[in-house]
């Protein structure tokens, strides 16, 4: 069996193409986390006018979440609720969202997802805009949830003195989250490989 694909064009792939490329994505798959870590080391060193760089951020939210005893898979949305900052200058929240959304309850998808707009509560007003744009949301399973992650956690992670746990101790935590996803189109069961 050759190592690559012969095709040229998708409409044109075989059985046998998409058998190559079938093998080779557990592979890079499982370097996910490995990718996810490189990306969130992109956000030390910048500041953007903030008292703390945004990996220091990230890693005060997880330490703070981490703290108050929340369950790793929401320690894991916390150090990651900001990881699209660098692609996703207009829209990070969803950015975030999006890599966490395979891997997450649907409940702390949607809290990553909005986050953006609910800590807008804290700033907005500052700038021109409606604070309250949050309360779009009031009636929403996830709403107070959502509150009180940024308040909590979010909001209160801009501490150049506040407990900061390094990158390497939430490691584990990450890979462990993003070991197998929980819903995903490309989520290949192993009666499904082997049929």
């Amino acid at each position: 069996m050759s190592h690559q694909a012969s095709f040229t064009r998708m409409d044109d792939g075989t059985a046998e193409d998409w058998a190559i490329i079938a093998k080779h994505f557990p592979g890079f798959a499982a370097e996910l986390p490995d990718r996810i870590l490189t990306h969130l080391k992109l956000l030390d060193g910048d500041f953007g006018g903030f008292p703390v760089d945004r990996l220091t951020h990230s890693l005060q939210t997880a330490t703070l979440a981490y703290r108050a005893g929340e369950d790793e898979e929401f320690v894991v949305c916390a150090l990651l609720h900001d990881i699209g900052d660098t692609l996703g200058t207009y829209n990070h929240a969803d950015i975030a969202a999006a890599i966490l959304k395979p891997f997450v309850s649907e409940q702390n998808h949607w809290m990553i997802e909005k986050h953006g707009i609910f800590q807008g509560y804290y700033f907005f007003h500052h700038l021109g805009m409606d604070r309250f744009l949050r309360e779009q949301f009031k009636d929403q399973p996830q709403y107070q949830k959502t509150i009180e992650f940024c308040a909590r956690y979010d909001a209160a992670a801009f501490d150049p003195e506040g407990e900061t746990l390094p990158l390497e101790f939430f490691e584990p935590m990450l890979r462990r989250v993003f070991a197998r996803p929980k819903q995903s189109l490309y989520r290949m069961e192993k009666s499904a490989v082997s049929s």
